[in-house]
């Protein structure tokens, strides 16, 4: 069986973007070599040459025998400190969503939702639990207050052996977790400098979760090299222009300009499902920008067939669609000889027939309404291939900010709510946004009751 992933371009070009040349962007691909040499020569793409990779190794085969005392773990961050260890999860660990689960058991708190938060602090047993605090500034106001309330539970629980259930992943430098971490000697692991979260997946911020679960890390990370490779040894216009990821990111520019908005990620593997959220959140904090981008749109085969799939074949024509496939699932059970008539046709057939077809009926229904596709097929289900497809994924939402013009490596927009919600609980220094917030607040109004 082949190891390779592909692209399949059939039906890419079609709607308005019919006979786009790529070589339209050909004046930009030199452009985008010679900034690709200099961002990696500075450092600033870890998430592509992956510098930390030996180091993160090593450490993190130290702590494996740590992570196997406990049979909980609790992991709290937010946004690209959650999503991908979640997509990582739902892929290669379903065990713990199916009955008869005997552990170990990941839980992972990326929202503020006391509810939740105070289960796991009534039930969990705070001797066989470690929990891993995210944020790579230490300032995340969502993860920090978790960790205030978790870190007060494991005190009362544990008294001076808490630091012993507590593993900071954050700066190696600076900030208030290096300083918790360095004050009481917890176990760290550092988030790499340039390392944006939502790029972060394939650092100590989704792999000591997918550690503690048993699953293959180190393919993960083989994997991405496997892509970044050829950009790292030779980040030239040759090099680059033969790149998938540069014809993604051409493909997607082109998109833009011709008025397509949005971009849905349709995964026809049910246990990759998540990687259509984590994608959503790197695409969109990525090239959101100064009135620029296309809305990620996560659907999921074949449930959305039956929901959302009705205004993506029916509505407005600004769709274009990643479609992601896989021709090695588990085919499960053979469906019985003593069927209806009716069901005939199914009989011999094998459960994962249905999906295999589903997926072609989609992908040729969405062509034949004009809707422009490109076919990501992996080889098999595997930790290596998702390594793959991730850092495919990362290096395309880099290339294409750069086409559009923009910095994909930066959100500013999001940091404004930020200080709003600071400025909000009392947090000092945000006296013009006290002042925002207070004309907001004052604004007359009306409501209707339902």
């Amino acid at each position: 069986m082949s190891n390779s992933a592909f692209l399949n371009w059939t039906h890419a070009r079609h709607g308005r973007i019919s006979g786009t040349d790529p070589a339209s962007l050909t004046p930009r691909l030199g452009e985008a070599a010679n900034l690709l040499g200099l961002e990696l020569a500075a450092g600033r793409l870890p998430f592509i040459d992956m510098p930390y990779a030996d180091g993160m190794t090593a450490r993190l085969q130290e702590l494996e025998p740590l992570l196997r005392r406990f049979e909980h773990m609790v992991v709290l961050g937010i946004g690209g400190s959650a999503l991908g260890a979640r997509a990582l999860q739902k892929a290669f660990f379903p065990a713990q969503d199916r009955p008869a689960h005997t552990g170990p058991w990941l839980w992972i708190a990326d929202n503020v939702d006391a509810d939740s938060l105070e289960a796991w602090l009534q039930s969990l047993p705070a001797e066989k639990t470690v929990v891993v605090v995210i944020s790579k500034s230490g300032g995340t106001i969502e993860t920090i207050g978790q960790y205030f309330l978790i870190r007060d539970w494991l005190r009362t629980a544990r008294g001076d052996a808490w630091t012993n259930h507590v593993i900071a992943v954050t700066d190696e430098r600076s900030g208030f977790l290096r300083e918790e971490a360095d004050t009481h000697g917890l176990a760290s692991m550092p988030v790499p400098d340039h390392l944006g979260g939502r790029y972060s997946v394939l650092s100590a911020v989704g792999l000591i979760p997918a550690a503690f679960t048993g699953m293959d890390w180190q393919a993960l990370v083989r994997g991405a090299k496997t892509v970044g490779a050829p950009l790292c040894s030779s980040p030239d216009a040759a090099t680059l222009g033969a790149h998938p990821a540069w014809h993604l990111a051409a493909w997607n520019h082109a998109l833009m300009q011709a008025g397509y908005s949005q971009l849905i990620f349709f995964s026809y593997m049910p246990l990759w499902a998540h990687f259509g959220f984590w994608f959503a959140q790197l695409w969109a904090e990525s090239l959101g920008k100064e009135g620029k981008g296309s809305m990620p749109l996560p659907a999921v085969g074949v449930t959305d067939q039956h929901s959302t799939q009705q205004m993506f074949l029916d509505g407005p024509r600004d769709k274009a669609c990643l479609f992601l496939t896989c021709s090695s699932l588990p085919q499960g059970r053979t469906f019985p000889g003593d069927m209806p008539p009716k069901w005939d046709f199914l009989r011999g057939r094998r459960f994962g027939d249905l999906l295999e077809a589903e997926a072609l009926g989609t992908r040729m229904a969405l062509h034949k309404t004009g809707t422009p596709l490109v076919e990501i097929g992996m080889a098999q289900p595997s930790e290596e291939q998702a390594g793959r497809l991730m850092a495919l994924l990362e290096i395309t939402t880099l290339l294409t900010g750069w086409l559009l013009d923009i910095n994909p490596l930066d959100q500013p927009a999001v940091e404004l709510g930020k200080r709003l919600a600071n400025a909000r609980l009392g947090a000092p220094g945000y006296d013009t946004e006290t002042a925002d917030l207070g004309a907001f607040l004052a604004a007359q109004g009306s409501r209707q009751e339902f």
